[in-house]
C-alpha cells in the first residue's frame, strides 16, 4: 500500500457551467435539468435575457411539475441588433436583479437539488447583474446543490470556481447561410 491515502470518491453539488459561442448551452442545461427530474430531484430554471419568447421548453417542462419548473427573469434580447428599443435597457436591469434574488431564494431554500441560471453570463456581459453578485450566488451553494450557469464569455473567475466547465464550440451554423431559428432547435 502505498504511503499517499486514495481520496475516497464523494458526492457533492458540483457547479457547472456551459459556455462558449456554439450552439447548445441551454440545451445541454435542459438536457442536465431534464435528467436530474427523471430521478426525483427538484430542479428550478431561472432564465436571464430571453424574455416571454415563446420556446419548447417552457411547454415541454410543464408536465414534469413539481420536480421541474422555468421561470422567466429577463425582458428579451440585450445585444443591439437583437434588442427592442421600446424596452428602455433600465428595465432589462430591474428584470436580472429580480431574477438574481429569485436565484438567490432558489438556492438557499433547502428545497431544490438544481438551480440552472440560464443566460446568467449574458446578463453579466451586458452588465443587467454584477460577477460579484453571481459568485456571492456560488459561494452561498448548499454542499449538495447542482448549480448549472450557461452563457457566453464565462469570466477566469467564474472558471476558477466551478467543477465542470464545457465550451461549445462553434463550428457552423445554418444562420450563416441565411436560415432563421429552427422552431423545436434553437427555440
Amino acid at each position: 500500500m502505498s504511503d499517499q491515502a486514495v481520496a475516497k470518491p464523494r458526492r457533492k453539488g458540483l457547479v457547472i457551467v456551459f459556455t462558449g459561442n456554439g450552439k447548445g448551452k441551454t440545451t445541454a442545461a435542459m438536457g442536465l435539468a431534464l435528467r436530474a427530474a427523471g430521478n426525483r430531484m427538484r430542479v428550478r430554471v431561472i432564465q436571464f435575457i430571453k424574455g416571454t419568447w415563446k420556446t419548447g421548453e417552457v411547454e415541454a417542462v410543464k408536465p414534469l411539475a413539481p420536480f421541474f419548473e422555468i421561470i422567466r427573469a429577463g425582458r428579451g434580447f440585450t445585444v443591439e441588433r437583437l434588442r427592442d428599443p421600446r424596452i428602455p435597457m433600465e428595465d432589462h436591469v430591474a428584470a436580472a436583479q429580480a431574477g438574481l434574488a429569485e436565484a438567490r431564494a432558489a438556492i438557499t431554500s433547502g428545497d431544490l437539488d438544481v438551480v440552472v441560471l440560464d443566460e446568467i453570463l449574458g446578463a453579466i456581459k451586458a452588465e443587467l447583474v454584477a460577477l460579484d453578485q453571481v459568485l456571492e450566488l456560488i459561494a452561498r451553494k448548499p454542499e449538495m446543490l447542482h448549480l448549472v450557469l450557461t452563457g457566453r464569455d464565462a469570466p477566469p473567475a467564474l472558471i476558477d470556481r466551478a467543477d465542470l466547465v464545457t465550451e461549445m464550440r462553434l463550428v457552423k451554423h445554418p444562420f450563416e447561410r441565411g436560415i432563421i431559428a429552427q422552431r423545436g432547435v434553437e427555440f
